[in-house]
């Protein structure tokens, strides 16, 4: 039998029955180890805190009603000595990150085995950081990146003036040309020279790549400005 002190206290918080009793089981197989109890959700997990009081919460990252990260903040907002670990499906930077900026100790894969899981809690509850610097500074510097290139996306789409929106908005549906400057009542020749500011703007070498571009980047079309000329030559 279990001796009571020498327990460390673990909050399951997973919205899954059968992942959660599945743990329950498991994690009740070390001695050092007892689940005090599971919440299925981020508004669930802040009152079992306080009633449970656990050492540990062992959080799903993807919750019906939030984030993982977001029960995280409430559970330590409501008692910073509880430790947080992770554990989730879910590989991307910014679920990482976010689990990082809400205080996690640890972030583990569902793919863990038990006793990875187990070694986790123990050293979340004696205060260690399971996630390795290395491994967050290259996080880091993906997400850095991929801010920056976002950023650029973003500065070219804005770049474009209203008509060309408008163009680059029919060139997305298929409309040729020809087409565009009778639907705009606007020449051939000044539909061509849009085409070419656009393909300059969205640094693409066709009008079918920058088509992908604008769609890879989210492009959305302005509203038609009513003080555009419509009688270009």
């Amino acid at each position: 039998m279990k001796s009571a002190p020498d327990l460390t206290k673990v909050l399951l918080v997973e919205d899954h029955r059968v992942v959660a009793e599945g743990l329950w089981a498991l994690l009740d197989e070390y001695d050092d180890l007892t689940v005090v109890g599971w919440a299925d959700s981020v508004a669930e997990a802040v009152p079992m805190t306080e009633q449970l009081d656990p050492e540990v919460a062992l959080i799903d990252y993807r919750l019906p009603d939030g984030t993982g990260a977001e029960a995280a903040d409430r559970i330590r907002a409501l008692d910073p000595t509880v430790a947080v670990v992770f554990l989730s499906a879910d590989t991307s930077d910014a679920a990482l990150l976010a689990a990082v900026e809400a205080g996690a100790s640890g972030y583990l894969l569902k793919s863990a085995g038990g006793d990875e899981i187990a070694s986790a809690i123990r050293a979340a509850a004696a205060g260690e950081t399971l996630i390795p610097a290395r491994t967050l500074m290259e996080v880091l510097a993906r997400h850095r990146e991929s801010t920056r290139v976002f950023a650029q996306q973003t500065e070219r789409l804005e770049s474009l003036t209203s008509r060309e929106q408008e163009i680059l908005a029919l060139m997305t549906q298929g409309v040729d040309n020809r087409a565009i400057a009778d639907r705009l009542t606007i020449s051939y020749a000044t539909v061509r020279t849009h085409v070419r500011g656009i393909l300059e703007k969205l640094d693409a070498r066709s009008q079918l790549e920058a088509v992908a571009k604008a769609a890879e980047w989210g492009f959305r079309p302005a509203q038609p400005d009513p003080t555009a000329e419509t009688n270009e030559s």
